[in-house]
């Protein structure tokens, strides 16, 4: 077995050094102002080709979940959660719930960006709860 590690390709390092800086950023569409991710050379939206890199509110909602009780990887031990994370900005992100884990439902609830310390990127983002569900 072996640790899970990210694939860092060309359009991946600038959003990587912002995610070391503990600011994650996205490409933002020049033309129709979507993020884009994963990052990439062309909007997936309308096509454009110019995007600035634009730092992320650190909001989101969890659309999906999962808990694993298997070991998959050696830095993952089991059991632990993934989650679909639906950023405030738009895009759909996996990561996992750091902290209690939610009382009741899961889905709709919101989450916030938070950082972990990792020994080959440096940090790596994961979410946690924002506020308890509404009454």
């Amino acid at each position: 077995m072996a640790n899970s590690r990210a694939f860092i390709q060309f359009y991946d390092e600038p959003m990587w050094e912002s995610i070391r800086a503990q600011r994650w950023a996205l490409q933002q569409c020049d033309d129709c102002s979507q993020y884009r991710y994963p990052p990439g050379p062309c909007c997936p939206h309308c096509v454009g080709m110019s995007a600035s890199w634009k730092p992320l509110s650190g909001k989101g909602k969890i659309i999906s979940w999962v808990v694993f009780h298997r070991q998959y990887f050696d830095n993952y031990k089991p059991p632990y959660n993934v989650v679909a994370v639906q950023l405030a900005e738009g895009p759909l992100v996996i990561s996992n719930l750091v902290g209690p884990e939610p009382e009741g439902g899961w889905i709709g609830r919101e989450v916030t960006i938070c950082y972990e310390p990792d020994a080959e990127q440096g940090s790596i983002p994961k979410v946690k709860l924002s506020a308890p569900p509404a009454a």
